[in-house]
């Protein structure tokens, strides 16, 4: 206990102890010291009962507190109570200003931000932008459900998702079709969802105008990339001595121009999907198609095994999902060494398939991996150059895994070899029709 609290509590005592000290003097004068030492007594606690209500009352009325003369014990309380009540009016002046500055930067913000209640997903609070990009008033919208008043934007199921829901990229504002919106939810406390919408119409626009550039300068590279090369074909070493190695050099050289060009019009296509293909994709005969490009590839350089665990097909497109395959089965053999093991497994997970494709090849320092589906990303760029890359196939890879709900997963240690996962989920299996016996097989 401090000091001064201390001394308080002794000054009070000693006050009461004069008190009853004098009680006892007054009553033995008068003969009657247990009489007088009862009434001062009870006229020490009507005191203190006073004091005691004085307080209370105050605290109840939260009123101002002021500071009185005075060293006992109830003096002392009035002096913490004041700096106490100053101290919390200072805290909640300062909270105040936070709040407001708070309020003033997601008011500034160009984005829609707009905080929901977690249960009901009615509106709370919302920016001026909202307004903007969203068409919400105020006050008129407070506490109105958000999913019902942004229609005809497909919210309900979305927001049912809540932590679970994956931002949706590009959707159309209430305000203006034009407008095009990209909409995060943010589970931010217990109670309180944060909706952001950004405006990425000009971001979209851009976009579509890079990719018919990439289109379009491909097409048109096309054509004379055909002519050189059938132009180089028909020329023959024999008729120009000492050209051999530069013709060969230049026949290699457009051939992988050309492939460039038509990776480039694939990842172009791909780009402007927004749904692919459901059909039933075989499997089996997939996995024997794959096991000959890897042979026919690895021209006996390297131990291949193509195993078939799952026992299901898929739904999507048998084309495009041979592309992404034949892909990753193509770089194992590509960037591994001869001699190394190429493997190719198709299993059931709990969530549904995989297909992993796993060499003992090189291998990728951890640093690449993030970046490795990005376009023409290379880890070493002589090496690509060498084995004949486009530095656009794995980024294919993951466009047509994104088409069909899939992701790609990449574990590599140098030295060791890669491992290149594609996951499918539950809904994208199908079982395995029974493949009827021909005569012969009988």
């Amino acid at each position: 206990m401090p000091r001064h609290i201390r001394s308080a509590w002794f000054k009070t005592l000693a006050s009461l102890a004069m008190v009853l000290l004098l009680a006892v003097a007054a009553g033995s004068l008068l003969g009657q010291p247990w009489m007088a030492v009862a009434l001062a007594a009870i006229a020490a606690l009507a005191w203190h009962y006073w004091r005691l209500r004085r307080v209370l009352r105050r605290l109840t009325a939260r009123q101002r507190w002021d500071t009185e003369e005075g060293a006992g014990v109830w003096n002392e309380l009035d002096r913490l109570l004041f700096r106490n009540q100053v101290e919390m009016r200072v805290r909640k002046r300062r909270l105040l200003d936070m709040l407001r500055s708070y309020r003033a930067a997601a008011a500034a913000l160009p984005d829609a931000v707009v905080v929901l209640d977690r249960n009901s997903q009615r509106v709370q609070w919302f920016n001026e932008a909202a307004t903007t990009l969203l068409g919400l008033h105020h006050p008129g919208d407070l506490g109105q459900a958000l999913a019902a008043r942004l229609q005809p934007m497909p919210l309900a199921h979305w927001l049912a998702g809540g932590r679970n829901a994956e931002p949706i990229l590009d959707v159309a504002s209430p305000v203006d079709p034009a407008i095009r919106l990209n909409l995060r939810l943010i589970p931010y406390s217990a109670d309180h969802w944060l909706l952001i919408a950004r405006d990425v119409t000009k971001l979209l626009r851009l976009e579509q105008v890079r990719r018919d550039f990439v289109a379009n300068v491909s097409h048109e590279l096309r054509t004379p990339l055909t002519v050189v090369h059938g132009y180089l074909d028909m020329m023959d070493p024999e008729d120009f001595p000492g050209t051999g190695p530069m013709l060969e050099e230049m026949r290699k050289q457009s051939q992988r121009m050309a492939q460039l060009v038509e990776d480039l019009l694939t990842l172009s296509r791909l780009e402007s999907q927004e749904h692919t293909e459901e059909e039933s994709v075989a499997m089996r005969p997939m996995l024997d198609t794959l096991r000959r490009e890897a042979e026919a590839h690895s021209q006996g350089r390297h131990q291949i095994s193509v195993e078939d665990l799952a026992g299901v097909d898929l739904l999507g497109s048998t084309k495009e999902l041979h592309s992404a395959f034949s892909n990753l089965v193509t770089n194992a053999v590509r960037y591994t060494p001869a001699g190394g093991s190429i493997s190719v497994q198709f299993r059931p997970e709990e969530t549904g398939v995989v297909l992993v494709v796993r060499d003992s090849g090189y291998g990728i320092p951890a640093h690449h991996l993030p970046r490795l589906t990005e376009r023409f990303y290379r880890v070493s760029s002589s090496r690509s150059r060498e084995s004949g890359g486009t530095g656009l196939g794995l980024s294919i890879v993951k466009h047509i895994l994104s088409l069909h709900q899939a992701r790609l997963e990449i574990q590599s240690e140098v030295g060791k070899g890669s491992t290149f996962a594609c996951h499918f989920d539950a809904d994208h299996v199908r079982r395995r029709e029974a493949v009827p016996l021909t005569h012969a097989e009988d």
